[in-house]
């Protein structure tokens, strides 16, 4: 008979892994950490730093920030130069276009305000709608877009199609961690049918599992372990999007993306399989 009250749960969380793993075990399950992601700020940014000085020349009449903490980072570049104070006053010179609360909570920090905002669930594809709905026009016009890891081509390419010239301003990027060994520990275990839930909240999460798992020659076994027993979990639309097109199948969706709700929700969800199959 089944386990149907203790799942394995594995987290590829890095930042906010305590966390996780203790959310994990008050609804149940029993924590695999296995930390996929190290965030490097790009200190000398010679891209971010041109984009400070060409904002400030008032080349972009429209930027957009897709997140906060990359919001943050080219305002630290721009203090980095001694421009802080001169970034600012461009930025209220031009139409900001967000894409979720954390870059509105950023701006609202320093006194700016943004044109437009995706709504929920605050994808690329909410943008796009939320900025044709909006009196902001980007055809014919330089868009700065704040980069937040991974570039999204088809933002980019939605962007083009309505006539904007858009440019990409990276301002950090995702590594693996320095200690890869907890998440190769992780995906062996979830290749040999071992791991009952796997959980993402973010993007970058699934492109690295994804090298550590080419680089440990196990990634067709995880795929049969999804297949057969394996719950996939993910925070949100943007996290789904990706495993989709990784050609993973998204078992539950948190709504709203909150870490919680993401693991309340896959441990309910996995229960539920398996006592169907009692």
């Amino acid at each position: 008979m089944f386990d149907t009250s203790s799942p394995l749960v594995c987290s590829f969380e890095s930042r906010r892994a305590d966390e996780m793993c203790s959310l994990i075990v008050r609804h149940g399950g029993q924590p695999l950490s296995a930390p996929s992601m190290r965030e490097i700020p790009i200190e000398d940014n010679p891209v971010a730093i041109q984009f400070v000085h060409d904002a400030i020349s008032g080349k972009f009449p429209v930027v957009i920030l897709l997140t906060g903490g990359g919001t943050e980072a080219l305002f630290e570049v721009a203090r980095s130069q001694g421009l802080y104070d001169q970034l600012i006053e461009a930025f209220r010179q031009s139409s900001l276009i967000i894409r979720g609360p954390k870059p509105a909570a950023v701006l609202s920090k320093v006194g700016l305000k943004y044109a437009v905002r995706a709504p929920e669930p605050n994808t690329w594809r909410e943008l796009v709608s939320a900025i044709d709905e909006s009196g902001v026009t980007i055809n014919g016009q330089a868009v700065a877009v704040q980069e937040y890891g991974l570039p999204n081509a088809r933002l980019y390419a939605e962007l083009q199609t309505r006539g904007a010239i858009v440019t990409r301003v990276p301002v950090y990027r995702w590594a693996l961690p320095v200690d890869t060994t907890p998440l190769e520990t992780a995906l062996r275990e979830t290749a040999a049918g071992c791991v009952d839930i796997l959980l993402f909240t973010s993007a970058n999460q699934v492109s690295n599992m994804l090298v550590v798992a080419e680089q440990c020659g196990k990634l067709a076994e995880i795929r049969v372990a999804v297949e057969n027993r394996t719950l996939i979990a993910s925070i949100g639309p943007t996290c789904s999007e990706t495993l989709t097109e990784q050609n993973f199948p998204v078992h539950f969706e948190a709504s709203p993306p909150k870490m919680g709700q993401l693991v309340r929700g896959a441990i309910e969800a996995w229960r539920g399989i398996k006592v169907r199959h009692l």
